[in-house]
């Protein structure tokens, strides 16, 4: 189980980093991005994408067919291939416990008890590991809630 967990761990990381992209080139900070600045977050990212591929991102990632993409449009079009698996799902359902608003921040030791309470077993060092892992906040051994609920929605 060790081995599944780093990986989720790593898709995890790999799906902050997009939203953390999402966040710095969301100019005007509505939650939405154009082709334009799609094309920055995927230069930013290291890919050097034509228009074409742009704009068939556009496409394919726009469900709401508004010409925008939102975050969560964002991440399900990028981490479709990430993989997650029952750990993706328990924590999904842990978190839907934990009744926090947006705003609120999620310690180890609240993700662990979350973790816990759906049957699969960490220590504090591991949760707290994971925590650090996806933080990026600037909040020392925290991470935000929303950003946290996003990333494992669009994961599971």
């Amino acid at each position: 189980m060790a081995h599944s967990i780093l990986t989720e761990i790593e898709s995890l990381t790999q799906a902050l980093r997009l939203l953390e992209a999402f966040h710095a080139f969301d100019s005007d900070n509505d939650g939405s991005i154009d082709a334009q600045e799609l094309n920055g977050i995927m230069g930013s990212l290291g890919y050097n994408l034509s228009g074409q591929d742009i704009n068939d991102m556009m496409q394919k990632g726009d469900t709401n067919k508004d010409g925008l993409l939102n975050i969560s449009e964002f991440l399900d079009l990028n981490v479709q291939n990430l993989g997650f698996g029952d750990f993706g799902s328990a924590l999904k359902s842990g978190l839907q416990e934990l009744k926090l608003k947006e705003d609120d921040l999620v310690s180890g030791e609240e993700l662990c008890e979350v973790i816990e309470n759906v049957g699969i077993e960490l220590s504090l060092d591991d949760c707290e590991d994971i925590v650090a892992s996806i933080g990026g906040d600037g909040h020392a051994g925290t991470i935000s809630f929303q950003d946290l609920e996003l990333i494992v929605n669009a994961l599971v």
